[in-house]
């Protein structure tokens, strides 16, 4: 009797098991189906990004390095499904994965601030999270043999370490440098909509702490394309409404906005730079884009805090405000000057006084005025092509006349 209550149970243990192996068979079937869309998706989106006439350069690889990245990590999730339990020889195979899947997670979102940034050169806060994930990958390669974050025992099989979530917390510091990054950029371009990036974050914050409660899912990947496409509109949607100039709102969010407040009203500032032509004939075209976007500078820091700040076209400007309190906030005076003193500012002060007093020291002399120089006059000896923009381009005699 015992014998037989023995044998039903080992024979309901191996049906039980056999279940388990056929569910969770189907479930890598239809992860292995997802993953091919998901990989579909992102081909997509780097083709489009390639393509892309509205983006920069910078804009270009940030995202094309983003969804190559997310692609990357999409199948070396698979290859750790299906090398998992094979015989020992595909051991390296399935550590390599598994070091390359969880090293590199947070470089997605690295990429992502990349785009942000509008600056060619990278800042110092970019540039320290670049170096905590250097120092990220070393620890994870150095950690592989004792299996910290994660191990792959003699016989292929892998499963979580002790210290699995040194890989969540970097995980999530990404997602939550990329959220600030993205809130701060979106409010220097007076974005009306970066409410929208919190339900995206929190959104992907869900899913992943239910991939790390349940591992047998395997959404993350999925779940992170559909986030990153979604990022892509968002930030195009933003950069279609600035103007490239002066990084104000342009004309046609203007067009758009004013039409809706004819409904609930408003007041409108409107500025005009005058004789902003003659900058551009005297100086050239550049020096004139300097000086808009300088202008445009000022307007952002007075009215950004009260209304939104367009540029209409040319060199006219304009204020939309919802409030005509807030108009007198930008009447306050601000001056770059009144910043608290810093080392490098108190250094670039001196050097600038150095530079003024030595340049009063500099002897003077005459020119005798050329008929076809209408602006030659009074000059510091060698200083002539910081006095005379357009000298560049022209030719001069031993006698400083141009030719």
């Amino acid at each position: 009797m015992t014998k037989f209550w023995t044998v039903g149970i080992v024979l309901m243990a191996d049906q039980i098991t056999e279940v388990q192996r056929v569910k969770q068979a189907t479930m890598n079937g239809y992860f292995y189906v997802l993953t091919a869309i998901d990989l579909f998706v992102l081909s997509f989106m780097c083709i489009l990004t390639k393509l892309s006439e509205s983006l920069n350069k910078k804009q270009k690889q940030g995202f094309f390095f983003a969804f190559a990245l997310i692609a990357v990590i999409s199948v070396l999730e698979v290859v750790t499904l299906v090398v998992d339990g094979t015989p020992a020889g595909y051991r390296w195979l399935n550590i390599l994965s598994n070091y390359l899947g969880f090293g590199l997670s947070p470089g997605v979102c690295l990429c992502l601030v990349y785009v942000m940034d509008r600056k060619k050169r990278m800042n110092r806060w970019f540039r320290a999270a670049v170096c905590c994930e250097a120092c990220y990958l070393l620890f994870l390669a150095l950690s592989i043999p004792a299996g910290l974050v994660f191990s792959v025992s003699a016989d292929n099989v892998y499963s979580r370490g002790q210290y699995f979530y040194i890989y969540i917390i970097m995980y999530f510091a990404a997602i939550v440098y990329l959220s600030v990054s993205t809130f701060v950029t979106a409010r220097e371009f007076q974005n009306r909509s970066r409410a929208l990036i919190y339900p995206l974050m929190f959104f992907l914050l869900i899913e992943t702490i239910i991939q790390v409660t349940l591992p047998e899912l395997h959404v993350t990947w999925l779940c992170v394309t559909l986030l990153s496409v979604l990022y892509f509109i968002y930030c195009s949607e933003m950069w279609n409404q600035l103007d490239a100039l002066t990084g104000l709102l342009n004309q046609n969010s203007y067009l758009n906005r004013t039409a809706e407040m004819r409904r609930r009203g408003g007041v409108l500032v409107v500025f005009d730079v005058d004789d902003f032509k003659q900058i551009n004939d005297r100086y050239g075209h550049l020096q004139g884009d300097i000086c808009l976007a300088e202008i445009g500078r000022c307007i952002k820091k007075a009215y950004a805090r009260s209304g939104y700040c367009y540029r209409t076209g040319g060199d006219e400007f304009c204020v939309l405000m919802e409030n005509a309190d807030r108009e007198a906030h930008g009447k306050k005076p601000f001056d770059d000057d009144d910043e608290p003193p810093t080392p490098t500012k108190k250094r670039r002060d001196n050097t600038s006084k150095k530079k003024l007093a030595r340049r009063k020291k500099e002897k003077q002399r005459t020119v005798p005025q050329s008929v076809t120089d209408p602006d030659s006059g009074l000059f510091v000896k060698g200083d002539h092509k910081r006095q005379f923009a357009y000298e560049a381009h022209t030719a001069c005699d031993k006698h400083n006349f141009v030719l």
